[in-house]
C-alpha cells in the first residue's frame, strides 16, 4: 500500500496523488458510486486520497457528514480527481447505519461500494469490487481487511480463500461493512440498515443475517482489500469492545424476540467462544484478545436483554 501523507488540515495535495500514480490515467466509471459515512475524523482525508489514487475511479463519491465540518467539502474538492462527481451530504442523524442509509438514498448508479472514514482502500479496490459485482449482481461482495496505522486493529479478515455463503452460520456471516459492495437492486430487496440505537455497532451483522435469510448470497473475495487504520488507544478500544458486545447482544435479542431459535443457539455458541478466547488470551499473553473477550462476557447478556425489549422508536426494518 502506498503511503499517503496528510496535511495539517487533513487534506492531501492532488499533485502528490498524481505523482504517485505516474503517467497512468485511470478510467472513471460513471455507473459506480462509493458511499462513506463520517463523523468528521481527519483520517477521512486519507480515505479519500486512497480512492483517488486508484487504478480505476468511481463516477461519484458520496460523503455523509454527521459532524458539520466545513473542511470536508474542501477535501472532496481538492482530493477527488476531475471527472469524479462528489456529494457532501449533511446529516443531523447519528450512527453509522443512518449515515450509510442516507448515502444510499442519494445513489443513482446500479452499483454501490461502501467503506468507512478510517479505512484506506487498495489501489485496485474500486476495479476489483465492481468487477465482482458486475460478474454477479445478485450477490453482496466483501473482502479482506488488513491492519495499518499506529494502534492495534483488533478485528481483521485476512483469509486468502474465496468463499460464497448462502445461509446464516452459527459462527458469523462474513460481511465487513467497511468493505462491502452491492447492487441497488439487492439493496432494495433486503432493505436498508437497521438504525435502532441499540444495534449501532452491529448493523452490518444484522443486515448480513437479513440478506442471507432473504436468499441473497455473500461472496468473500480476498483480492478486494481495504486497510483499517488503527487510531484508538487502549481506553478507547475498551469502550469500543463494550459497545460492540452490547450491540451484538441487541441484534441477537431482536431475533430471539421474533422467535428465531437459530439466533438463540448462535448467541450461546458465541458466548462459549468468548470464554475460550478469554482463556486462550490469558494463557498466550494476548491482552487485546482477553480485553475484547471479557467485554463480551460481561456485556453481551445485557445487550440481549435490551434487544428482547421491543423498540419504541423507529420502526424495525
Amino acid at each position: 500500500m502506498n503511503e499517503i501523507i496528510l496535511g495539517g488540515d487533513g487534506g492531501v495535495d492532488r499533485l502528490t496523488i498524481l505523482a504517485d500514480r505516474g503517467e497512468d490515467t485511470p478510467v472513471v466509471r460513471q455507473d459506480r458510486s462509493v458511499v462513506i459515512p463520517t463523523v468528521g475524523r481527519e483520517i477521512l482525508g486519507k480515505c479519500l486520497a486512497s480512492i483517488a489514487a486508484g487504478d480505476e475511479l468511481p463516477g461519484e463519491v458520496i460523503v455523509v457528514d454527521q459532524s458539520s465540518d466545513p473542511a470536508i467539502s474542501k477535501w472532496l474538492e481538492e482530493i477527488c480527481p476531475p471527472g469524479v462527481a462528489t456529494r457532501h451530504v449533511m446529516s443531523s442523524n447519528k450512527g453509522r447505519a443512518a449515515g450509510v442509509n442516507l448515502g444510499i438514498g442519494h445513489v443513482t448508479t446500479p452499483y454501490i461500494a461502501i467503506t468507512d472514514d478510517d479505512c484506506l482502500v487498495a489501489k485496485d479496490w474500486v476495479r476489483k469490487m465492481f468487477s465482482s459485482l458486475e460478474a454477479d449482481p445478485e450477490v453482496v461482495v466483501t473482502g479482506r481487511v488488513e491492519a495499518t496505522g499506529d494502534e492495534v486493529v483488533p478485528i481483521t479478515v485476512t483469509s486468502q480463500k474465496s468463499a460464497t455463503y448462502r445461509r446464516p452460520r452459527l459462527k458469523f456471516d462474513s460481511l465487513c461493512g467497511g468493505n462491502m459492495g452491492v447492487s441497488l437492486k439487492v439493496m432494495e430487496r433486503v432493505g436498508l440498515l437497521d438504525e435502532d440505537e441499540r444495534m449501532r455497532h452491529s448493523e452490518d451483522g444484522e443486515w448480513a443475517y437479513r440478506a442471507l435469510r432473504a436468499g441473497v448470497a455473500i461472496r468473500y473475495a480476498p483480492d478486494v482489500v481495504i486497510h483499517h487504520y488503527g487510531w484508538r488507544d487502549v481506553g478507547q478500544r475498551q469502550a469500543q469492545y463494550k459497545a460492540y458486545a452490547k450491540s451484538h447482544g441487541a441484534f441477537f435479542g431482536k431475533y430471539v424476540r421474533a422467535g428465531d431459535w437459530f439466533i438463540a443457539l448462535r448467541a450461546v455458541v458465541h458466548y462459549l467462544r468468548e470464554i475460550r478466547r478469554y482463556v486462550r488470551g490469558l494463557v498466550k499473553g494476548n491482552r487485546e484478545d482477553s480485553r475484547m473477550a471479557w467485554a463480551y462476557l460481561r456485556w453481551l447478556p445485557s445487550g440481549i436483554l435490551d434487544g428482547l425489549i421491543k423498540n419504541s422508536g423507529k420502526p424495525e426494518r
